[in-house]
């Protein structure tokens, strides 16, 4: 971390005479007296790398990290290859932000190029961008790609994460737009109520296939539903279950968004993530944020360059649909190094396992009284009913050392099941729970 640390005195000192002033104060000669501080603030002195580090691992003492894990619900704990950290800790790319010097950072700019190449290849899209902040404001960004003066309703479906919901209601509020949700049936998404709601001021629908509970929906035929009234279709789509699924592109979506946390992320604790974006030819130009593309220098050698700026929002400011200029680089490098120690064969092998297990686990919960809330197919998440109270299960389990599934209120639990989870977990959890009913 060399290239981080801060300047010392001898420094600040040349940095102060090549201005031509004396101290940091005489940068602020012209802000009236009465407007500064006067005083030094009230913090504590600066500590060495080791103290901070002491300190830093006293308070993530505190945490309870859990050995076994059976909650999801946006956020997922795979198996990460261990020569994902070691290349994204090199000091060369060990930075969360955009090149602005983009052409002079060949190496950075070609992860993101590789990174976007694999996200098209997972949504089937022609084009992606360079990636967003997260999944929720993938979803928000897409809806205002769709959003013009006559398109100003946004339908989303009830089975969306809720916290995407919130985001995109953000963003519609900030645009004088308007969220309206669909009704759900089953777990899933009401096409029926869908096609009624569908008229010429929808700008575009979002359906995410897993959705919230972890149902699959019918994602062709909503397209089109939502294709007959001339919207756009945005699809959330969890890379992991995309392996599996047909594509966004195969299904009918204009839009694929998603969070890409699975793709090498550990959970962190809730951070930092990354959103992913793609889209179908017609809606390159309106694809929010930074695009990295391939082309050859004036000696013919392969280089990469940022393009189609003229979309940007720094560059067009005055018709820009989005505020996004930056993504969220050491992320977007993470899954792409994660994607490519993988292989498309490690991928259906993660993917292949996550359901499989989600499935041997539903059977086994159902044994013990939890039986699933839904009918339909899943992938590696889960609604179940609960026999006792919710809480009294949470409860049960952590004595364990076991993170329960997502109480979505006191009788309903969503369950998720990875690669990482096994078979001796999933039937210790079980033979708890039939302890926990029993009593």
């Amino acid at each position: 971390m060399g290239g981080y640390l801060s300047v010392n005195e001898a420094d600040k000192k040349k940095m102060l005479s090549a201005i031509g002033v004396e101290s940091e104060m005489d940068l602020y000669k012209d802000i009236p007296e009465d407007l500064l501080l006067g005083r030094k603030l009230n913090i504590p002195s600066g500590m060495s790398e080791q103290e901070v580090l002491g300190k830093l691992k006293k308070i993530a003492a505190k945490n309870k990290v859990y050995p076994t894990i059976f909650r999801g619900a946006g956020a997922y704990r795979h198996y990460i290859p261990s020569i994902v950290g070691e290349v994204t800790a090199k000091e060369t790319f060990l930075t969360a932000y955009t090149p602005y010097q983009a052409e002079i950072s060949q190496g950075v700019l070609q992860s993101i190029f590789e990174y976007q190449t694999m996200i098209s290849e997972l949504t089937g899209f022609p084009v992606s961008n360079a990636s967003v902040y997260d999944g929720a404001t993938a979803a928000a960004e897409a809806a205002a790609m769709c959003r013009d003066k006559k398109h100003v309703r946004t339908l989303v479906s009830a089975a969306a994460h809720p916290d995407v919901i919130r985001v995109m209601k953000t963003y519609a509020w900030a645009h004088g737009a308007s969220i309206e949700l669909v009704p759900t049936k089953d777990g899933v998404t009401d096409l029926d109520a869908l096609s009624s709601m569908m008229d010429s001021t929808v700008g575009s629908v979002y359906i995410a296939s897993p959705n919230y509970y972890g149902q699959i929906e019918d994602v062709s035929k909503a397209a089109e539903i939502v294709h007959a009234s001339a919207s756009k279709l945005i699809q959330g789509v969890n890379p992991i279950a995309a392996v599996l699924l047909k594509t966004p592109a195969e299904s009918g979506a204009d839009i694929a968004v998603g969070e890409g946390q699975p793709l090498g992320m550990p959970l962190s604790w809730g951070g930092p993530y990354l959103g992913f974006m793609a889209a179908s030819d017609s809606m390159m130009r309106k694809l929010p944020g930074r695009i990295v593309g391939e082309t050859t220098d004036g000696k013919g050698h392969r280089c990469f360059v940022l393009t189609l700026q003229a979309r940007e929002q720094h560059i067009r400011r005055e018709k820009a649909s989005s505020n996004i200029c930056s993504n969220e680089a050491l992320c977007a490098m993470t899954a792409a190094v994660y994607l490519a120690a993988m292989g498309p064969d490690g991928m259906k092998e993660v993917a292949g396992q996550c359901t499989s297990k989600a499935h041997y686990f539903a059977d086994r919960l159902a044994s013990v009284g939890f039986k699933r809330t839904y009918p339909g197919e899943f992938f590696h998440e889960f609604v179940t009913d609960t026999p006792v109270p919710s809480s009294t299960v949470e409860i049960a389990l952590d004595r364990a050392d076991i993170l329960s599934g997502l109480p979505l209120d006191d009788s309903h639990i969503l369950w998720c099941a990875t690669e990482v989870n096994t078979k001796d977990e999933m039937d210790r959890a079980a033979e708890i729970l039939k302890e926990v009913t029993q009593r």
